[in-house]
């Protein structure tokens, strides 16, 4: 049973750490791409010179008015 834990510890730790190479890589790729479209859309704002009213908020979406 110990000479098994010499071979099954560091597979268990060489996966995880292949795991966590994949899923950092992913992360990394989506917020480089997320920083890029958001330096364009500021590009954008600012080529077209947009005003503060133009902004949108972090409101969300409004819901519709109610009736009584």
């Amino acid at each position: 049973m110990v000479a098994a834990h010499f071979i099954f510890i560091p597979g268990v730790l060489v996966i995880g750490v292949i795991i966590g190479w994949i899923l950092g890589s992913r992360a990394a790729r989506d917020a480089y791409a997320m920083e890029l479209r958001r330096r364009e859309e500021r590009a954008a704002r600012q080529k077209g010179g947009a005003g503060a009213s133009d902004r949108p908020t972090d409101a969300g979406p409004v819901p519709p008015a109610t009736r009584h």
